[in-house]
């Protein structure tokens, strides 16, 4: 690992919120990270502080190496290329690439925005004008997705679109957005077999209490 890899992450996060993707991906990374703690519920991130950091007033963000990110499937794809090491992204020129970045994005682009559609309950938008096609048809895609995960997306290798992906899925079953198909409880069982996913709960539920005092 270069010394370039081994600057820390600061990490803008709060618990509860999809900073929860990105702080598993940290911990399956094995980098180096500060948090820094945005209270949501406070209205931090809307403080010009962090605003200067994501005028969306979102989180996470990292700030790594002079760099700036946001959104967080772009996160994700940062730090899998920024800390090679942990081979959770196959490389440039690896025909598993491919597919890799296909699943990695489909979250964002797919599974949120027609999660989003099923908790408003919005009426049908015709399929030629949503990048996602319909509800009905991301699941039946995601069905097939993990339905043949052996054990993971891309086969035996676990990578950085499993961790997307399935905090999504986690999160949906969660809420009642997405079904509790037999294929996607046993992905996420298998997924939460993983220490460094166990770490992120554990985590996550210190910050919980941290912020409802």
């Amino acid at each position: 690992m270069t010394e370039t890899h081994r600057q820390s992450v600061k990490f803008y996060y709060s618990p509860g919120s999809r900073s929860s993707t990105v702080l598993w991906m940290l911990e399956e990374l094995g980098a180096p990270y500060d948090i820094e703690l945005i209270n949501l519920k406070a209205g931090a991130q809307h403080s010009p502080e962090y605003l200067a950091v994501n005028p969306m007033g979102k989180v996470p963000a990292i700030a790594h190496n002079g760099a700036v990110v946001t959104e967080t499937a772009a996160i994700c794809c940062y730090l899998a290329d920024a800390f090679p090491h942990a081979g959770l992204a196959p490389a440039i020129g690896d025909p598993l690439r491919g597919p890799y970045l296909k699943w990695l994005f489909y979250g964002p682009s797919c599974i949120e925005p027609a999660m989003i559609d099923k908790a408003g309950d919005r009426p049908p938008t015709p399929r030629g004008m949503t990048g996602w096609g319909s509800y009905d048809l991301v699941i039946e895609t995601l069905r097939g997705a993990v339905g043949n995960a052996s054990p993971y997306l891309l086969g035996e290798r676990f990578t950085t679109a499993d961790v997307v992906v399935g905090s999504t899925l986690r999160f949906g079953m969660g809420f009642k957005i997405i079904p509790e198909l037999p294929e996607f409880v046993a992905y996420a069982k298998r997924l939460e077999e993983r220490p460094a996913l166990q770490r992120q709960i554990a985590i996550e539920a210190d910050y919980a209490r941290q912020i409802t005092g």
